[in-house]
This record gives structure tokens, C-alpha cells and sequence, in this order.
């Protein structure tokens, strides 16, 4: 059996580092009903060395080290949210992270209400319409909406069952909440828009774990995770617009998918690690990208080989845009992939804003041409190492 989330040395593949208990339980791997299709042969992304000029380092204070911002959900240009988990060190024991965006600063949310060791995602469209999940100290996961000062706990249908684990949430524009998770050991999608909930049919998947859910437009979205291949694990990508589609298995050695971006049914990104097949203590994993055209995923090198991808982004035209990483050969500042036509190209975040900046996920700001960027100052779970956000401001 293995950890639902892998954590080579002190950096989890995906999403950050990850202590403690997982977001959704061990299970036993399986073989898949059928063997994943080869990849396409990979593809290298150009490699540019100056920096970006545009993305800036925007101080988020506040946190107990050492602390992370894992996501961030983004409403427009004054208003935002990030959440993550703090004072991983502390002899309290960790808990939950959460700020807010008001145009100007970030703000640390009062928590002092609810007893939960780490937020894992958020996702909102206006003041009344935000929500966020997280884990709990004891067996119960929560849903949260956004009250227009903290965050306080919703009812759901299963409230309080011990079966339940969130793991990514999404709000569409028009503000349908979609929460991916676990309920009664088959992973499934809760829908609703406050008052209302449903749970959808299971995922035809098993021995899977989701991490990441998206809306690309209402009735429709995808999720991303991955799925056992018998020895090991590959990425595995889904889509739900009345029911489930579940696209090939991305093939790979203990592959993890964390975020995905649909622009279209013949035109998804999806990003993660690749594990490998072990190595020496630290040692870490290998960014994954791929895309699918419809008909087979294609694998392409990320211009660097050594680290991992956590987050993708699109533009104002729904298109990819931005990917977040990070570069363990060159920890000299944060590290993007930026779309260039049918290209990515590496790119360098702001130099000496922090030492060895992580990142965790990149977000478009609705209305505009910017981006936002979370993680944490280091990839150490160990202080000072303390929440960290990007903007790009174009």
C-alpha cells in the first residue's frame, strides 16, 4: 500500500510538501482493466534565461513557520483567496492557512473557529461565492464557504460522515460549486450551489485518487489524479458533463497528475511529477507534461529535469497560458513555463525575492491579462520557510 500522497525527500510531488495524514485513504494497487496506450515521443520546450519582467513578488504576512499557501482561488483584481497549512513545526501541532486579497495586501484570515490541520483548496467568483476544503483533525473532511470575513462550515448531504474526503473544489461562473473527494471508498463529485447539493454517479475508475477538479464551462468539467497500473501508478484524467468520460491513462512510473486545463475535448494540458523508480534519499521527481488531441496523449520535456509542475493556468480566451513549477537544479528564484504559440519556454520569476521560492499553483485574474502564483519561500518544511505569492501584471 502507499501514501495517497507521495513525498520524495521534503518536497510532496504534488501540491507541495505534504505532512501527516493524507487527503484520501491508502489503498491496495490494482491492475487497470485495460494497458495504457504509449505516449507520444516527447518534445522539448525551449529554454529562455532572462526573466520574466512582469512577474513581481507581493509579501503575504502573517503565517507561523514553517507554512505554505497550497491554492488560491481568484475573483478579479480585488479579490482573491490562498490557503495552505502553518506552524508545520510547532509543538501545537499544525493548522490551517487562509488569506485573503483585497486589491491592495493579503490579510490573514482568522481560523480560531475551526480545527482543521490544512486547507487544501479554494475557489470563488464574488464575495458571496467562495468555498474551500480542508482536513480536520479528526475523520470528518469539511466543506467551507467564504462569509465576506472568515470562513465557516456548510452543510452538505453526508455531513459528518467519517468516509468523506475533500480534495479540490471549483465554483463556475455561474457560482455551481463542484467538490472532488472520496465518499464511501469510490471517488465521486459533489455539485450544488449553496442550499443544494447532489452527489453524481461514481468515478468508473479504481484504486484512483483525485487532486484536482476545474470547470471549463457550466455542466462541464475535468478532474485529474491518478490511477494504479500494478506496479506503480499512472496519470489519470476525466471529464463529467452529465456523465463520465475517462480519457486514456497517461502512461508513466508512479505518475501523478496535479492540475489540468481543457480549452477544449481535443485540446487538454495536463501537469504533475513522475516519481520514477526510486533513488537516493531527497532525491526528487521529474516534471510531467502532457497533452491530448483527442486521440493519444503526448509527453513533452518541461526544459528542465529535475523538480516537478503543480499548477496550470489559462488566458482571458480559455487557452494555456502558465504553468507553475519548480526547478531543483536552479533554485535561484521561482520557475514558470509560459505558452508561446504551440511552444512552452521556461521562464524565471522575480530574482531574490526569497530563497528557493516553491510554487503550488498559478491562477488567472478574471478581467484583466494578470496571473497570480502561490507556494512558500522554500521547499523546506522547516523554519523561516513561510507562505509566498506571485503576481504578473502584463
Amino acid at each position: 500500500m502507499r501514501r495517497r500522497r507521495f513525498v520524495a525527500g521534503t518536497v510532496g510531488t504534488l501540491g507541495g510538501l505534504t505532512l501527516g495524514s493524507s487527503p484520501a485513504p491508502a489503498r491496495s494497487p490494482s491492475p487497470p482493466s485495460s494497458p495504457a496506450p504509449a505516449p507520444a515521443p516527447a518534445r522539448r520546450a525551449a529554454v529562455v534565461p532572462p526573466r520574466a519582467k512582469g512577474w513581481q513578488a507581493v509579501p503575504a504576512p502573517g503565517s507561523t513557520p514553517a507554512a505554505q499557501l497550497r491554492r488560491i482561488g481568484v475573483a478579479g483584481p480585488r479579490l482573491a483567496w490562498a490557503v495552505g497549512e502553518e506552524n508545520l513545526s510547532g509543538p501545537e501541532g499544525q493548522r490551517g492557512l487562509a488569506m485573503v486579497w483585497n486589491g491592495t495586501a493579503w490579510t490573514k484570515t482568522d481560523l480560531s473557529h475551526l480545527t482543521h490541520t490544512r486547507l487544501w483548496d479554494v475557489a470563488g467568483v464574488d464575495r458571496t461565492s467562495a468555498w474551500c476544503v480542508g482536513e480536520p483533525t479528526g475523520n470528518v473532511s469539511p466543506l467551507l464557504r467564504w462569509d465576506g470575513t472568515t470562513w465557516r462550515e456548510a452543510a452538505f448531504p453526508g455531513r459528518g460522515e467519517p468516509g468523506i474526503r475533500f480534495t479540490s473544489v471549483a465554483v463556475g461562473p455561474d457560482r455551481q460549486v463542484w467538490v472532488c473527494g472520496t465518499r464511501g471508498g469510490t471517488l465521486r463529485l459533489l455539485n450544488g450551489k449553496g442550499r443544494h447539493w447532489r452527489w453524481l454517479d461514481p468515478l468508473p475508475v479504481e484504486s484512483a485518487s483525485l487532486y484536482r477538479v476545474v470547470v471549463r464551462r457550466p455542466g462541464e468539467v475535468w478532474v485529474s489524479g491518478d490511477q494504479s497500473n500494478g506496479g506503480g501508478w499512472s496519470g489519470l484524467v476525466a471529464r463529467w458533463d452529465g456523465a463520465w468520460t475517462v480519457l486514456p491513462a497517461i502512461a508513466g512510473l508512479r505518475l501523478g497528475i496535479a492540475d489540468v486545463h481543457a480549452a477544449g475535448p481535443d485540446d487538454v494540458w495536463a501537469v504533475g511529477t513522475e516519481a520514477g523508480v526510486g533513488g537516493p534519499p531527497g532525491r526528487p521527481g521529474n516534471p510531467a507534461l502532457a497533452h491530448w488531441d483527442g486521440k493519444a496523449w503526448a509527453r513533452l520535456e518541461a526544459g528542465f529535469t529535475l523538480g516537478s509542475l503543480s499548477g496550470i493556468a489559462g488566458d482571458a480566451r480559455g487557452r494555456a497560458a502558465w504553468i507553475s513549477g519548480w526547478n531543483f537544479r536552479d533554485q535561484s528564484s521561482s520557475t514558470y513555463l509560459r505558452r508561446d504559440r504551440d511552444a512552452w519556454t521556461v521562464v524565471r520569476g522575480p530574482a531574490d525575492a526569497a530563497t528557493a521560492p516553491y510554487l503550488n499553483d498559478v491562477a488567472h485574474v478574471p478581467g484583466t491579462t494578470g496571473f497570480w502564483s502561490v507556494g512558500m519561500t522554500s521547499p523546506s518544511p522547516y523554519p523561516p520557510t513561510g507562505a509566498y505569492t506571485e503576481r504578473l501584471l502584463l
